[in-house]
């Protein structure tokens, strides 16, 4: 097809699938890259219309359009756009009924669904990959396409196998989507999947109905501050971001209390809670949302007048994107940062609780030499993981191990070859003769041998792989492929547990020491990049240019030559940060009251570090598994700078 061609098609699905008259700046040339059998990606700010690039080419492309998309409420905002245009779109989550997935995947098998949307955990699963490698695809799409770097301010382990993932299922072209991302991310990302320079499309970050300000305001009178603002706005959609759970209730309660309607949102309330928040807001029915930034991802709500940032965001990206949720109908909207450095501590012990210590990354090692020295011979050697025990055995945090497993990867230790799970039930749901009826010669031998092999209790059967082997030699896959089919005929009922992965040793021989110090040094220079983030924030957040332009110049948004003229630096407001409220000298605290509980609880781990994040408040698994959190001095120096407690950590302990 032509590209005269190729632009009619899109125009005329545009019109008449989505009902829009014209494309929106850049939406085109991914749509027509896409439809002229390239990869692409999609650079475009928050809210203008990244998602069509992908939803319009899946309808003219031949089979499924696979995308993988971060969070759930993502989704579910696209499936109900999609479903009204009538489109047919599906997700796979961990919400649904077994009923319903395997409607679901035999929506997929038939073609009648063009569209399937799954988070990238979902290809960790063993079932979804036998199932999913048995269907033709057109096109993964990777939404939030940022975490798959490492230098994005949202990196995700997981992502980083999306490109083997195509490769192994054979899909044809990718198509990545963000609106977040700096040049060396943008670099970083079209390079894992070979996407040309050419067909990485940037629209321009800069919004002009977006008027930002940033206002220094000591934490005594920032609620204070905050009523007076929004006096003026009540009866107007806006969202109040905040660091912390507690403060997302505390800020609510106040606001209510000075007669503006105001909801609390975080991770910490239940699930049915948090929809029913969700769909209130999006409906007009509630107006202001106080929300930790667990609200956000797929709110797309064309009128939100306001956003306001009580507490300072993660990073400039987090703030880009929490900002970018206003006014998305083109109307005049206001971003306010009530700016103090009260926890610019709380940001950066976040950042300090996910670095491994030395010897947690050596007992992961120490784990693959053992795997190596028990099996003879240097070929095929490997080494299986379940994740959750080993970040409990090595105390490091689950993202944080993923991570650290990458990054042996990337050091050619070890290469991911499969994943599977270690124990397969399944129940009856009619009598075993009546479902071997359903069945012929060599077909009927073969599930009966998977029944007969079985470890059964009273209910429940565990298909037992080996013994199956020895009675009726057959690949695993093949099992799995029968037992999926039973489960989708409602033949049996089928539940998998304990996710296993398997890595091939590739270096058999590499040596423990100089591994370990190599990798703490990987570590060490991501929380440096995390820690010089924050950094940059508060230079942003106190700079004497303009706050847009500097946005734009972050983005690689090279159209933006002069300042805004709207913003508050602009208006000749440069924000300045008010003195750090008093902290006691960590001189002038008792060591031996606030540690010894802990010392003794921690024994033999005990480590500077151990005790600096138990003094800061932060998690680890060994504090889960011994309930550290009951213990006295737990988070006694959260405001204090991790650190500074560490140095007085370690000075104490000499």
């Amino acid at each position: 097809m032509s590209a005269n061609a190729i632009t009619s098609e899109s125009h005329r699905l545009l019109q008449s699938y989505f009902g829009f008259e014209a494309f929106r700046p850049g939406q085109l040339d991914v749509i027509n890259n896409i439809l002229d059998g390239q990869s692409a990606a999609a650079i475009f700010p928050t809210g203008s219309g990244k998602s069509i690039c992908y939803q319009l080419p899946a309808i003219a492309l031949p089979h499924l359009t696979l995308v993988v998309s971060p969070l759930l409420a993502l989704m579910q905002d696209q499936l109900a756009f999609l479903k009204e245009k009538g489109i047919s779109a599906a997700s796979i989550d961990s919400t649904q009924s077994r009923e319903q997935a395997n409607e679901i995947m035999r929506g997929i098998r038939s073609g009648q669904i063009k569209i399937l949307m799954i988070s990238v955990e979902r290809l960790n699963n063993e079932r979804f990959r036998q199932f999913i490698s048995e269907i033709p695809l057109s096109l993964l799409v990777v939404d939030e396409a940022h975490c798959i770097s490492e230098w994005g301010h949202n990196f995700r382990p997981d992502y980083l196998k999306l490109p083997r993932y195509r490769q192994e299922l054979n899909i044809p072209q990718t198509l990545l989507l963000t609106a977040t991302a700096t040049p060396k991310v943008i670099e970083d990302m079209g390079d894992k999947f070979g996407i040309a320079k050419d067909n990485v499309s940037l629209t321009g970050f800069y919004r002009a109905n977006l008027h930002l300000a940033v206002q220094g305001v000591k934490s005594s009178v920032k609620l204070d501050t905050l009523c007076h603002w929004l006096q003026p706005r009540q009866g107007l959609a806006g969202i109040i971001y905040v660091t912390l759970q507690q403060t997302a209730e505390q800020v609510a309660e106040h606001l209510r209390s000075r007669n503006i309607p105001a909801t609390a949102y975080h991770a910490g309330m239940n699930s049915d809670v948090r929809s029913k928040i969700q769909e209130n807001f999006m409906s007009g029915r509630q107006q202001l949302i106080v929300a930790t930034i667990a609200f956000g991802m797929g709110i797309d709500k064309s009128d939100i007048r306001y956003v306001v940032h009580y507490d300072l965001p993660k990073s400039i990206e987090n703030y880009a994107q929490e900002i970018g949720r206003a006014g998305r109908d083109g109307g005049d909207s206001d971003c306010l940062v009530l700016a103090n450095g009260d926890n610019l501590s709380t940001l950066e012990n976040f950042v300090y609780g996910d670095t491994p210590e030395a010897s947690a990354i050596a007992i992961v090692l120490g784990e693959i030499l053992k795997a190596t020295n028990s099996q003879s011979g240097n070929a095929g050697r490997q080494w299986e993981v379940v994740l959750n025990s080993l970040s409990s055995q090595s105390n490091i945090r689950p993202l944080s191990l993923k991570t650290l497993l990458v990054y042996l990867e990337l050091f050619n230790v070890i290469k991911p070859t499969y994943s599977y799970f270690a124990e397969y039930k399944y129940k009856l749901l009619k009598g075993e003769e009546e479902i071997l009826s359903v069945f012929n010669g060599e077909r009927r031998d073969f599930v009966q041998a998977i029944f007969s092999s079985s470890d059964k209790a009273k209910i429940w059967f565990s298909i037992n792989f080996d013994r199956l082997h020895q009675d009726y030699s057959s690949d695993r896959q093949r099992v799995l492929k029968a037992i999926n089919y039973l489960d989708e005929k409602g033949m049996i009922e089928l539940q998998s547990k304990q996710m296993t992965q398997v890595y091939d040793i590739l270096d058999t021989g590499f040596s423990a020491e100089s591994l370990q110090s190599s990798l703490f040094d990987r570590f060490s220079q991501k929380e440096r990049s995390e820690i010089e983030r924050i950094n940059h924030l508060v230079s942003f957040f106190t700079s004497n240019s303009c706050l847009s332009q500097q946005l734009a110049e972050y983005f690689a948004d090279k159209n933006m030559t002069a300042p805004c003229g709207t913003c508050s630096v602009c208006q000749g407001h440069q924000a300045v940060l008010p003195p750090q409220p008093y902290l006691r000298p960590l001189g002038e605290q008792d060591f031996n009251t606030l540690t010894t509980a802990a010392i003794i609880k921690l024994d033999k781990v005990c480590s500077p570090v151990l005790l600096s994040r138990f003094l800061c408040g932060l998690t680890t698994p060994i504090f889960t598994r011994l309930k550290m959190r009951a213990c006295s001095g737990h988070g006694s120096l959260e405001k204090y700078p991790f650190g500074e407690v560490k140095l007085w950590v370690e000075s104490n302990l000499n």
